[in-house]
Protein backbone atom coordinates (compact mmCIF):
# COMPACT_ATOMS: atom_id res chain seq x y z
CA UNK A 1 0.00 0.00 0.00
CA UNK A 2 1.28 3.46 -0.91
CA UNK A 3 1.28 5.73 2.11
CA UNK A 4 0.67 9.45 1.78
CA UNK A 5 -0.55 12.06 4.20
CA UNK A 6 -3.05 13.09 1.56
CA UNK A 7 -4.63 9.63 1.65
CA UNK A 8 -7.59 9.39 4.00
CA UNK A 9 -6.79 5.76 4.78
CA UNK A 10 -3.32 6.66 6.06
CA UNK A 11 -4.56 9.55 8.17
CA UNK A 12 -7.29 7.43 9.76
CA UNK A 13 -4.92 4.53 10.41
CA UNK A 14 -2.48 6.85 12.14
CA UNK A 15 -5.23 8.50 14.14
CA UNK A 16 -6.73 5.21 15.29
CA UNK A 17 -3.47 4.00 16.82
CA UNK A 18 -2.52 7.42 18.19
CA UNK A 19 -5.90 8.05 19.78
CA UNK A 20 -5.97 4.56 21.26
CA UNK A 21 -2.57 5.12 22.87
CA UNK A 22 -3.59 8.57 24.14
CA UNK A 23 -6.98 7.52 25.50
CA UNK A 24 -5.96 4.19 27.05
CA UNK A 25 -3.00 5.75 28.80
CA UNK A 26 -5.01 8.77 29.91
CA UNK A 27 -7.49 6.38 31.52
CA UNK A 28 -4.64 4.51 33.21
CA UNK A 29 -3.39 7.83 34.58
CA UNK A 30 -6.88 8.92 35.67
CA UNK A 31 -7.71 5.68 37.46
CA UNK A 32 -4.29 4.76 38.80
CA UNK A 33 -4.93 6.32 42.22
CA UNK A 34 -7.70 3.78 42.91
CA UNK A 35 -4.98 1.28 43.81
CA UNK A 36 -6.20 -1.48 41.51
CA UNK A 37 -3.13 -1.27 39.27
CA UNK A 38 -0.36 -2.21 41.67
CA UNK A 39 2.56 -2.21 39.23
CA UNK A 40 4.57 0.84 38.11
CA UNK A 41 3.43 2.36 34.80
CA UNK A 42 5.58 4.21 32.29
CA UNK A 43 3.24 6.12 30.00
CA UNK A 44 3.76 7.33 26.42
CA UNK A 45 1.35 10.27 26.41
CA UNK A 46 2.98 12.77 24.04
CA UNK A 47 5.06 10.03 22.41
CA UNK A 48 2.32 8.60 20.20
CA UNK A 49 3.92 9.47 16.86
CA UNK A 50 6.71 6.84 16.74
CA UNK A 51 4.44 3.90 17.52
CA UNK A 52 1.67 5.13 15.21
CA UNK A 53 4.13 5.69 12.37
CA UNK A 54 5.71 2.25 12.69
CA UNK A 55 2.27 0.62 12.96
CA UNK A 56 1.71 1.44 9.28
CA UNK A 57 4.52 -0.93 8.33
CA UNK A 58 4.23 -3.66 10.96
CA UNK A 59 2.92 -6.91 9.53
CA UNK A 60 1.24 -9.70 11.47
CA UNK A 61 4.19 -12.02 10.85
CA UNK A 62 6.73 -9.45 12.08
CA UNK A 63 8.04 -9.67 15.64
CA UNK A 64 8.54 -6.93 18.21
CA UNK A 65 10.31 -6.42 21.52
CA UNK A 66 10.05 -3.38 23.74
CA UNK A 67 11.17 -1.54 26.85
CA UNK A 68 9.68 -0.63 30.23
CA UNK A 69 7.56 1.95 28.33
CA UNK A 70 5.81 -0.71 26.27
CA UNK A 71 2.06 0.02 26.09
CA UNK A 72 2.23 2.06 22.88
CA UNK A 73 4.38 -0.52 21.10
CA UNK A 74 2.07 -3.34 22.15
CA UNK A 75 -0.96 -1.49 20.82
CA UNK A 76 0.87 -0.60 17.60
CA UNK A 77 1.56 -4.30 17.06
CA UNK A 78 -2.17 -5.00 17.29
CA UNK A 79 -2.22 -6.18 20.88
CA UNK A 80 -5.49 -6.79 22.73
CA UNK A 81 -6.08 -3.86 25.10
CA UNK A 82 -8.31 -6.00 27.32
CA UNK A 83 -5.45 -8.47 27.75
CA UNK A 84 -3.06 -5.58 28.40
CA UNK A 85 -5.30 -4.00 31.02
CA UNK A 86 -5.85 -7.35 32.72
CA UNK A 87 -2.08 -7.71 32.85
CA UNK A 88 -1.66 -4.27 34.42
CA UNK A 89 -4.34 -5.27 36.96
CA UNK A 90 -2.35 -8.45 37.66
CA UNK A 91 -5.12 -10.79 36.51
CA UNK A 92 -4.80 -14.29 35.07
CA UNK A 93 -6.47 -13.18 31.81
CA UNK A 94 -3.61 -10.77 31.15
CA UNK A 95 -1.37 -11.20 28.12
CA UNK A 96 1.38 -12.41 30.49
CA UNK A 97 -1.14 -14.17 32.74
CA UNK A 98 -0.81 -11.52 35.41
CA UNK A 99 2.84 -12.29 36.07
CA UNK A 100 4.52 -9.39 34.34
CA UNK A 101 2.51 -6.23 34.82
CA UNK A 102 3.03 -3.09 32.78
CA UNK A 103 6.74 -3.56 32.11
CA UNK A 104 6.65 -7.23 31.05
CA UNK A 105 4.05 -7.55 28.31
CA UNK A 106 4.20 -10.64 26.12
CA UNK A 107 1.65 -11.82 23.58
CA UNK A 108 2.35 -14.64 21.10
CA UNK A 109 -0.99 -13.98 19.38
CA UNK A 110 0.50 -10.87 17.76
CA UNK A 111 4.22 -11.84 17.87
CA UNK A 112 4.90 -9.32 20.62
CA UNK A 113 7.70 -11.33 22.16
CA UNK A 114 8.13 -9.22 25.25
CA UNK A 115 9.22 -6.11 27.05
CA UNK A 116 11.65 -5.68 29.92
CA UNK A 117 12.23 -3.42 32.88
CA UNK A 118 16.00 -3.73 32.44
CA UNK A 119 17.33 -0.95 30.22
CA UNK A 120 18.63 -2.43 26.97
CA UNK A 121 17.74 -5.98 27.99
CA UNK A 122 15.36 -6.68 25.10
CA UNK A 123 17.76 -5.46 22.39
CA UNK A 124 19.82 -8.69 22.07
CA UNK A 125 16.59 -10.69 22.26
CA UNK A 126 15.26 -8.81 19.25
CA UNK A 127 18.53 -9.40 17.38
CA UNK A 128 18.35 -13.09 18.27
CA UNK A 129 14.84 -13.20 16.83
CA UNK A 130 16.14 -11.58 13.64
CA UNK A 131 18.88 -14.20 13.45
CA UNK A 132 16.26 -16.94 13.77
CA UNK A 133 14.20 -15.33 11.00
CA UNK A 134 17.22 -15.41 8.69
CA UNK A 135 18.10 -19.01 9.54
CA UNK A 136 14.51 -20.12 8.91
CA UNK A 137 14.33 -17.94 5.78
CA UNK A 138 11.10 -16.30 6.92
CA UNK A 139 9.57 -13.23 5.33
CA UNK A 140 9.53 -11.32 8.61
CA UNK A 141 11.33 -8.58 10.48
CA UNK A 142 12.22 -8.08 14.11
CA UNK A 143 11.32 -4.61 15.41
CA UNK A 144 13.36 -3.53 18.41
CA UNK A 145 11.92 -0.54 20.27
CA UNK A 146 14.38 1.26 22.55
CA UNK A 147 15.01 4.62 24.17
CA UNK A 148 18.02 6.92 24.04
CA UNK A 149 19.15 5.66 27.45
CA UNK A 150 19.53 2.11 26.10
CA UNK A 151 22.18 3.30 23.64
CA UNK A 152 24.44 3.87 26.65
CA UNK A 153 24.48 0.14 27.43
CA UNK A 154 27.28 -2.03 26.05
CA UNK A 155 24.84 -4.63 24.79
CA UNK A 156 23.42 -2.10 22.34
CA UNK A 157 26.74 -1.85 20.48
CA UNK A 158 27.29 -5.60 20.59
CA UNK A 159 23.81 -6.11 19.13
CA UNK A 160 24.31 -3.52 16.38
CA UNK A 161 27.62 -5.09 15.47
CA UNK A 162 26.11 -8.58 15.31
CA UNK A 163 23.13 -7.38 13.23
CA UNK A 164 25.44 -5.68 10.73
CA UNK A 165 27.88 -8.60 10.60
CA UNK A 166 25.12 -11.07 9.75
CA UNK A 167 22.91 -8.65 7.75
CA UNK A 168 19.88 -9.42 9.89
CA UNK A 169 16.28 -8.23 9.33
CA UNK A 170 16.36 -6.14 12.52
CA UNK A 171 14.69 -2.72 12.68
CA UNK A 172 15.94 -0.63 15.61
CA UNK A 173 13.39 2.08 16.48
CA UNK A 174 14.98 4.52 18.92
CA UNK A 175 12.60 6.94 20.60
CA UNK A 176 14.84 9.78 21.73
CA UNK A 177 12.89 11.76 24.33
CA UNK A 178 16.12 13.44 25.55
CA UNK A 179 15.87 12.16 29.13
CA UNK A 180 16.85 9.10 31.11
CA UNK A 181 14.55 9.44 34.14
CA UNK A 182 15.56 12.96 35.32
CA UNK A 183 18.87 13.31 33.45
CA UNK A 184 19.10 15.02 30.07
CA UNK A 185 21.47 14.16 27.25
CA UNK A 186 24.20 16.67 28.14
CA UNK A 187 25.51 14.93 31.30
CA UNK A 188 25.16 11.50 29.67
CA UNK A 189 26.56 11.76 26.16
CA UNK A 190 29.33 13.75 24.46
CA UNK A 191 28.28 17.09 23.05
CA UNK A 192 27.25 16.92 19.40
CA UNK A 193 26.80 13.15 19.31
CA UNK A 194 23.95 11.97 17.14
CA UNK A 195 22.88 8.39 17.73
CA UNK A 196 22.02 7.68 14.10
CA UNK A 197 25.49 8.85 13.05
CA UNK A 198 27.16 6.55 15.57
CA UNK A 199 25.20 3.57 14.26
CA UNK A 200 25.87 4.53 10.64
CA UNK A 201 29.59 4.55 11.39
CA UNK A 202 29.20 0.94 12.54
CA UNK A 203 27.92 -0.03 9.09
CA UNK A 204 24.16 0.04 9.55
CA UNK A 205 21.72 2.05 7.44
CA UNK A 206 20.28 4.75 9.65
CA UNK A 207 17.99 7.75 9.52
CA UNK A 208 17.07 10.64 11.79
CA UNK A 209 13.48 11.88 12.04
CA UNK A 210 13.30 15.31 13.72
CA UNK A 211 10.54 16.23 16.14
CA UNK A 212 7.15 17.08 14.71
CA UNK A 213 7.87 16.63 10.99
CA UNK A 214 5.27 13.99 10.15
CA UNK A 215 5.45 14.38 6.36
CA UNK A 216 9.20 13.81 6.31
CA UNK A 217 8.95 10.96 8.82
CA UNK A 218 6.36 9.08 6.77
CA UNK A 219 8.17 9.52 3.45
CA UNK A 220 11.57 8.50 4.78
CA UNK A 221 10.25 5.54 6.77
CA UNK A 222 8.28 4.30 3.77
CA UNK A 223 11.33 4.50 1.50
CA UNK A 224 13.49 2.59 3.96
CA UNK A 225 11.03 -0.11 4.98
CA UNK A 226 9.88 -0.81 1.43
CA UNK A 227 13.37 -1.95 0.45
CA UNK A 228 13.89 -5.62 -0.38
CA UNK A 229 17.39 -5.77 1.13
CA UNK A 230 16.23 -7.35 4.38
CA UNK A 231 19.20 -5.92 6.24
CA UNK A 232 19.27 -4.03 9.55
CA UNK A 233 18.06 -0.46 9.93
CA UNK A 234 18.26 2.14 12.70
CA UNK A 235 15.54 4.80 12.97
CA UNK A 236 16.07 7.62 15.48
CA UNK A 237 12.88 9.56 16.19
CA UNK A 238 12.87 12.65 18.39
CA UNK A 239 9.87 12.71 20.72
CA UNK A 240 8.82 14.11 24.08
CA UNK A 241 6.88 12.63 26.97
CA UNK A 242 4.35 14.83 28.71
CA UNK A 243 4.12 13.07 32.06
CA UNK A 244 6.67 11.95 34.63
CA UNK A 245 9.15 9.19 33.85
CA UNK A 246 7.24 6.62 35.88
CA UNK A 247 3.70 7.24 37.03
CA UNK A 248 0.47 9.01 36.09
CA UNK A 249 1.36 12.55 37.16
CA UNK A 250 3.22 15.61 35.96
CA UNK A 251 6.58 16.25 37.61
CA UNK A 252 7.28 19.83 36.51
CA UNK A 253 7.78 20.78 40.17
CA UNK A 254 11.12 18.94 40.08
CA UNK A 255 12.38 21.45 37.49
CA UNK A 256 14.71 19.01 35.75
CA UNK A 257 13.16 19.97 32.41
CA UNK A 258 13.38 23.70 31.60
CA UNK A 259 9.95 25.31 31.47
CA UNK A 260 10.58 26.93 28.07
CA UNK A 261 11.73 23.62 26.61
CA UNK A 262 8.61 21.85 27.79
CA UNK A 263 6.34 24.66 26.54
CA UNK A 264 7.96 24.52 23.08
CA UNK A 265 7.53 20.77 22.74
CA UNK A 266 3.97 20.76 24.03
CA UNK A 267 2.96 23.24 21.31
CA UNK A 268 2.95 20.31 18.89
CA UNK A 269 0.29 17.64 19.31
CA UNK A 270 0.47 14.80 16.80
CA UNK A 271 -3.22 14.01 17.18
CA UNK A 272 -4.23 17.60 16.48
CA UNK A 273 -2.13 17.63 13.31
CA UNK A 274 -3.92 14.53 12.06
CA UNK A 275 -7.33 16.05 12.81
CA UNK A 276 -6.41 19.25 10.99
CA UNK A 277 -5.18 17.34 7.94
CA UNK A 278 -8.43 15.36 7.74
CA UNK A 279 -10.44 18.56 8.09
CA UNK A 280 -8.47 20.35 5.35
CA UNK A 281 -8.10 17.48 2.87
CA UNK A 282 -11.17 15.36 3.56
CA UNK A 283 -13.68 17.69 5.19
CA UNK A 284 -16.57 15.31 4.54
CA UNK A 285 -14.81 12.59 6.54
CA UNK A 286 -14.24 14.40 9.84
CA UNK A 287 -17.02 12.26 11.28
CA UNK A 288 -14.76 9.25 10.69
CA UNK A 289 -12.48 10.61 13.42
CA UNK A 290 -15.44 10.88 15.78
CA UNK A 291 -16.40 7.29 14.99
CA UNK A 292 -12.86 6.14 15.75
CA UNK A 293 -12.89 8.01 19.06
CA UNK A 294 -16.24 6.51 20.10
CA UNK A 295 -15.07 3.02 19.20
CA UNK A 296 -11.82 3.38 21.12
CA UNK A 297 -13.55 4.91 24.15
CA UNK A 298 -16.01 2.01 24.26
CA UNK A 299 -13.25 -0.56 23.82
CA UNK A 300 -11.22 1.05 26.59
CA UNK A 301 -14.16 1.09 28.99
CA UNK A 302 -14.82 -2.56 28.21
CA UNK A 303 -11.15 -3.42 28.77
CA UNK A 304 -11.18 -1.89 32.27
CA UNK A 305 -14.36 -3.80 33.11
CA UNK A 306 -12.81 -7.00 31.77
CA UNK A 307 -9.72 -6.44 33.92
CA UNK A 308 -11.73 -5.72 37.07
CA UNK A 309 -13.95 -8.76 36.61
CA UNK A 310 -11.13 -11.17 35.81
CA UNK A 311 -9.69 -13.47 38.50
CA UNK A 312 -6.25 -13.21 40.01
CA UNK A 313 -3.88 -16.08 39.15
CA UNK A 314 -4.19 -19.17 41.30
CA UNK A 315 -1.18 -20.50 43.19
CA UNK A 316 -0.94 -23.31 40.62
CA UNK A 317 -0.87 -20.79 37.77
CA UNK A 318 1.79 -18.70 39.48
CA UNK A 319 4.04 -21.72 40.02
CA UNK A 320 3.40 -23.28 36.61
CA UNK A 321 5.55 -23.09 33.51
CA UNK A 322 4.99 -20.34 30.97
CA UNK A 323 6.10 -21.39 27.50
CA UNK A 324 4.26 -19.80 24.60
CA UNK A 325 6.76 -18.88 21.86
Amino acid sequence: MVHSLEKLETLLSLYRVAFQIRHVESEIARQYSKGEMRCPVHLSIGQELPSSLISLFLRKNDYAVSTHRAHAHYMAKGGDISAMMAEIFGKSTGCSRGRGGSMHLSDPQVNFVGSSAIVGNSIPIGVGIAYGIKVRKEDSRSYIFLGDGATEEGVFYESVNFAVLHNLPAIFVCENNFYSVYTGLEPRQPKGRRLHEVVKAMGMSSVYLPFGNLEFALNVTQDLLSTKSGGPLFIEIDTYRWLEHCGPNYDDNLEYRPARERENYLKYDFLEELKQRVSLLHYNHTRDLEDIEKEVINQTSASFSFARNSPFPSLKEVRGDFHEF
